[in-house]
């Protein structure tokens, strides 16, 4: 899971393995596969940063804490 940062500066946290696409709308726009969706701070790329450094941890053996 990752933490992101909503409009109003509240942190949210995120499935990773739940997304289904991000939109650029200027804000992010994650869509979960549920078909709801978030509205974030972090631009696609940073997200995708944020699930690549989550995944290596996991995969890596290193403790994940949120």
């Amino acid at each position: 899971m990752i933490v992101l940062t909503k409009l109003n500066g509240e942190a949210v946290t995120v499935n990773n393995r739940q997304i289904e696409y991000i939109e650029q709308i200027p804000e992010s726009k994650i869509t979960m596969m549920n078909g709801r969706y978030h509205i974030v701070r972090e631009s696609p790329q940073e997200i995708i940063e944020k699930v690549t450094q989550f995944n290596q941890r996991i995969v890596s053996g290193i403790k994940v804490e949120v």
